[in-house]
């Protein structure tokens, strides 16, 4: 986990890991969450942005270029450690077999 300077982000962050995925805060603010997809170097993503009140995440498959809008999994709101948690579920549910 990487500790970028925003105490919220981090705390987050904390809340979803999962032994799944590796969940970080990356460039810009943002939540990534990476999957060996077995392929070398493409990992399945998912990337957690601000939006509303809350925050929106959207997945991409491996070699989808994840500086345009992705596919929309969820949104998760609450206090720091309840986002996380619902990242976490986010993340345990997501459907990898689509796209």
């Amino acid at each position: 986990m990487a500790a970028l300077g925003n105490p919220e982000l981090n705390r987050i962050v904390a809340a979803a890991q999962t032994p799944l995925w590796d969940v970080e805060v990356g460039e810009g603010n943002v939540i990534v969450a990476t999957r060996d997809s077995g392929v070398d170097g493409m990992p399945y993503v998912v990337v957690i942005r601000r939006s509303g009140r809350g925050y929106r995440a959207s997945l991409y498959m491996p070699g989808d270029d994840i500086t345009v809008e992705g596919d929309v999994i969820g949104e998760a709101a609450g206090n720091p450690r309840e986002t996380g948690r619902q990242i976490r579920a986010l993340l345990e549910d997501a459907d990898l077999s689509s796209n």
